[in-house]
């Protein structure tokens, strides 16, 4: 198959200091095109202020990365599928539920390939962690995601708006992670969400899961800490504890660390083209789900209100 021509749509942080280094490390696909109404793009690369614009120039993509916030992404997923564009899909692949399924219908129906990637997952710690948990039986599960929203959102109002998360926009990644590496389905038992007295969406978390075979599950997220950042999983079993570490980068198992950093999305472009190459798609929303059980079941407390 020839190279896949690539665009990215939302010029953030993300996607200048991980999709663009993992597009241009990876031979199967080329960059060619940016999407942005306030960026300038790259020098050398078509730039357009949307996506209609881009579709507008014919064939200049074959597939494009949407790095947009949540709340707008659906209706970008929808017209590139239907041009028969090839759609990776940021973490959380999108607002609500409904329309993830909705967009895998798209997909299917053009044939295109549609990529929820969870970025977490290809932690280098991740899959080994999974292939030793398999055969194991958990007795508990704890996770801590506590970090400093100031460091890694400045400034991003979207992220406290409706669809945009507030504190699960880090927490999914656990969620992803444990999702991929647990053996047994687990869901919610009971949360609390904390959230600020000027924002739509939680500053922190506290959150009671459990699996089908009645094994704990803790989740103690954050979004106010400050000092070391705390991205661990830390899962109890009949033959020893597991722990990852910085979000899935540093694998501890009982005889010691077996793997440490390395990086997740050069593994997410390599996924993102193998599906292509055989015209599948790989919806999970697994991890959406849970957030959205959050949602639904938690009880709700206010607390002092937060500014950048």
């Amino acid at each position: 198959m020839d190279v896949i021509k690539v665009g990215i749509v939302g010029m953030g942080k993300i996607a200048r200091d991980q999709h663009l280094p993992a597009i241009h490390g990876n031979p199967d696909f080329t960059f060619a095109a940016t999407v942005s109404p306030n960026d300038p793009g790259v020098a050398g690369i078509a730039h357009y202020k949307t996506l209609d614009a881009l579709l507008a120039d014919g064939q200049v993509v074959d597939a494009v990365a949407l790095c947009t916030p949540p709340q707008v992404r659906y209706d970008l997923a929808v017209a590139a599928l239907a041009r028969g564009l090839h759609v990776f899909l940021e973490k959380p692949p999108g607002a609500t539920l409904a329309e993830v399924v909705a967009l895998e219908e798209a997909a299917a129906k053009t044939g295109a390939t549609l990529f929820a990637g969870w970025h977490s997952r290809f932690a280098a710690g991740v899959a080994p962690a999974k292939a030793w948990l398999a055969d194991k039986r958990i007795v508990r599960v704890s996770i801590v995601w506590r970090e400093d929203v100031r460091v890694w959102h400045p400034g991003q109002a979207w992220i406290w708006e409706p669809g945009g998360l507030g504190v699960f926009d880090p927490g999914i990644n656990a969620l992803s992670i444990a999702t991929e590496i647990l053996p047994n389905a687990f869901f919610l038992s009971s949360a609390t969400l904390s959230t600020p007295a000027n924002r739509a969406a939680p500053i922190a978390a506290d959150l009671a899961f459990r699996d089908t075979t009645g094994a704990p599950i803790s989740m103690d997220l954050d979004w106010r800490q400050t000092g070391p950042q705390s991205w661990d999983v830390v899962v109890e079993t009949d033959a020893g504890t597991l722990s990852l570490a910085k979000g899935g980068a540093v694998l501890t198992l009982p005889d010691g660390v077996q793997h440490a950093d390395d990086e997740e999305y050069p593994g997410l472009y390599a996924r993102f083209a193998t599906l292509i190459h055989e015209r599948r798609s790989e919806v999970d929303t697994r991890p959406l789900q849970l957030v959205a059980d959050a949602y639904l079941r938690a009880r709700r407390e206010t607390v002092e209100a937060f500014d950048d």
